[in-house]
């Protein structure tokens, strides 16, 4: 049996950005990473291959659409989400908090619970703790994420304090459902919205509880990037040295490298799968929307100082003509490439905090946004 564990490797010696390595049962993780968001059990627009290639090492996959469809049992059944979508690295499943919270008015949350119409059909639903924990085993997640609540912005003090802690009890109903020990790990989730102090005060609480790794929820939720970054700042370094830590549903190449420089490990989002599918493409200079005319006859690639398998063989002009044509190979090549940035934004990260010189690289990153 391959027991979870983290290793810190390196610390920076000018900000928090941390090398590290997180080993589980089916491999190891180079922090800092990049999940890319397999939702429905596929990251849109590329094949397993093909996410190999870019240098992922763990995905993502989303508890509660897979609970709705095709199921959880269903999944079981076929060999577990791994089996079941031929990816035989690592998965990280959120909970299906952030996605029921989400529904709004479809949705009723209880201590027992949270009560939702399922938006596929109407059918009413009822996710506890402990299902979620059950749902994500079925799944056969290598990370497994409690089942918390996630706090809208702007609220009310008193709704996030409520909230808070009735997120830190359906965490100790999930660590008494998924017991420390064994081949999965079971994450913990700080809430507290944007108050200092009940941030802290749900990181005690969590701590108390005992977990594998350390996230923070309720960021990128329409608050300032300087507010999260005041979050990051004052709650990273309240979790152990000795545990990943990670920042959920975030975010922008910037809120990465920011991320690192504060102290996380770990990042998901859907933005550069979703930009891609609208014909928005990350390049070391910024952004650029292939959709623009001016593209229509440049033979350039995305990014001529990119190396991946679309910049190598396709030109702007091709790009920009599979958009406007509505082609599907418009998507995957957008995603590719995207993905592709994101992963060799954090390779260049971990091998600046390796060579001694984030700083140096994160000046670097923003030198190159501004010409």
């Amino acid at each position: 049996m391959t027991r979870f564990h983290f290793d810190l490797l390196q610390q920076d010696a000018q900000t928090e950005a941390r090398l590290g390595r997180i080993t589980c049962r089916r491999g190891q993780i180079d922090t800092p990473t990049f999940m890319p968001v397999g939702t429905q059990g596929t990251v849109k627009g590329m094949l397993p291959e093909a996410l190999k290639e870019i240098g992922a090492q763990i995905i993502l996959a989303n508890t509660y659409h897979l609970y709705l469809r095709p199921g959880h049992e269903l999944v079981r059944e076929m060999g577990g989400l791994h089996r079941f979508m031929n990816w035989d690295r690592p998965i990280l499943t959120d909970s299906g908090g952030f996605q029921v919270f989400s529904l709004g008015d479809l949705c009723t949350i209880t201590e027992a619970g949270a009560s939702f119409q399922s938006h596929l059909d109407g059918s009413r639903h009822m996710l506890t703790p402990e299902l979620s924990i059950e749902i994500q085993q079925a799944l056969g997640s290598d990370i497994v994420m409690v089942f918390d609540e996630c706090i809208p912005h702007p609220a009310e003090r008193s709704y996030v304090a409520e909230s808070t802690a009735r997120s830190t009890r359906w965490a100790q109903r999930c660590r008494d459902v998924l017991p420390a020990g064994g081949e999965t790990a079971l994450f913990g989730i700080v809430q507290g919205g944007m108050d200092l102090d009940l941030r802290q005060q749900s990181a005690e609480q969590l701590l108390e509880i005992g977990f594998e790794g350390y996230a923070l929820g309720g960021l990128s939720v329409g608050e300032e990037a300087a507010v999260m970054y005041e979050m990051m700042a004052h709650s990273l370094p309240l979790l152990p040295d000795n545990k990943p830590r990670y920042v959920m549903g975030v975010g922008t190449p910037q809120n990465l490298i920011e991320g690192i420089a504060r102290g996380c490990d770990m990042f998901d989002c859907v933005m550069p799968t979703r930009n891609a599918r609208n014909g928005v493409l990350f390049v070391r200079s910024g952004k650029l929307s292939i959709k623009q005319a001016r593209y229509r006859d440049d033979q350039q690639p995305v990014d001529p100082s990119c190396s991946c398998y679309v910049c190598r063989n396709y030109s702007r002009a091709y790009l920009r003509h599979l958009y406007q044509s509505n082609e599907i190979l418009a998507s995957v090549l957008n995603t590719h490439h995207n993905l592709h940035y994101y992963q060799q934004l954090m390779a260049d990260a971990r091998r600046a905090i390796a060579d001694g010189c984030f700083e140096r690289f994160r000046g670097d990153f923003y030198s190159a946004q501004e010409s």
